[in-house]
């Protein structure tokens, strides 16, 4: 039931558990964090099992040009790619399944990657909110099965899938998410042949390219999650979230091109998933998404996430499901 769970990964889960206790013990290892401010009930967090930084951000980000990168992902391998003012970059998720945020610049604009393999949610944040510049951790805690970040300017608590801080003196702020695409390696390169890559900075500090989370997209259910499930569609099933409207993936890859307004979902083979087999490159193929929006300047990237119906409907419960 749990094979997916293996090396670091299940060193993690015995440790949670072990450390599994009242809110109030969280006091002693966040001395900064304001416990007397939440957005949510403090019972809905629980341990992932690392504690806070025990899954380590990237903070100096280190690139490689595509033509001449020398941790070169397969062709199918997703990456996270963002472009700002002409400054394309891609995060694989080889690397980020092991860091889980990457604090970085493009072109100009402080940004925030975020990966979460729970609930495969891939979104990227302006980590600018007030006038004031953050900068991202990982708690090591999830509420919803979902990543809960940490700002370090007040040590604040955040909701990943949502952008929003849930705990501590920021509660109630919101991350401004950006349009990226979670993409084929061969994808971003075609497009931005003179992009950048982001690669480790250190090599042997992870297994990089393989899964920790083996098998985990094809369970019946979710892992560390205790909220109510969504009705006529599996839990794992992959779905596209726009807002609080979302389709299935077998959905849009039975339909390829779907249209709803001014918004436009397209759908093409050659993206492995993450969160199949033990190395990602091997995966099976879950297909590339791009979700566009028509406008007089022509057709605009919109933020979006392929994520899981469980986690669609843990963060959206009167959303609308196209399945």
């Amino acid at each position: 039931m749990i094979r997916f769970i293996t090396g670091l990964a299940l060193g993690f889960v015995l440790h949670g558990a072990a450390m599994a206790g009242p809110a109030e013990n969280w006091a002693h290892a966040w001395p900064n964090t304001d416990f007397s401010v939440t957005a949510v009930p403090l019972e809905e967090i629980r341990s992932g099992g690392p504690g806070k930084d025990g899954i380590p951000s990237i903070d100096n980000p280190r690139f490689e040009l595509v033509g001449a990168v020398t941790d070169v992902p397969a062709a199918t391998e997703p990456v996270i790619t963002v472009v700002i003012d002409g400054d394309a970059r891609a995060y694989p998720l080889r690397i980020l399944t092991w860091h889980e945020i990457v604090n970085d610049t493009v072109g100009g604009v402080p940004v925030s990657v975020t990966y979460c393999p729970l609930c495969n949610a891939a979104i990227v944040f302006d980590r600018r909110v007030g006038g004031r510049e953050l900068d991202f951790g990982t708690t090591g805690n999830l509420r919803m099965s979902d990543l809960v970040m940490y700002d370090r300017q007040t040590e604040s608590w955040w909701q990943q899938f949502l952008g929003r801080a849930i705990v501590g003196e920021m509660t109630g702020a919101e991350l401004t998410t950006l349009p990226v695409r979670l993409e084929s390696f061969e994808r971003f390169a075609a497009r931005y042949p003179t992009g950048k890559v982001l690669v480790p900075n250190d090599p042997s500090m992870r297994p990089y390219g393989l899964n920790p989370y083996a098998g985990y997209d094809s369970m019946p259910f979710p892992f560390l999650y205790d909220g109510s499930m969504p009705e006529g569609i599996a839990p794992l099933a992959r779905v596209v979230a726009v807002g609080g409207t979302a389709w299935s993936l077998d959905y849009l890859r039975s339909h390829r091109r779907v249209e709803q307004g001014d918004l436009i979902l397209t759908w093409d083979p050659g993206q492995n998933s993450a969160l199949d087999t033990r190395r990602i490159a091997e995966g099976k193929d879950v297909g590339n998404v791009v979700v566009q929006r028509r406008s007089t300047d022509g057709l605009r990237d919109v933020p979006y996430d392929v994520t899981f119906a469980f986690v669609f409907h843990a963060f959206h419960p009167d959303g609308t499901l196209v399945k």
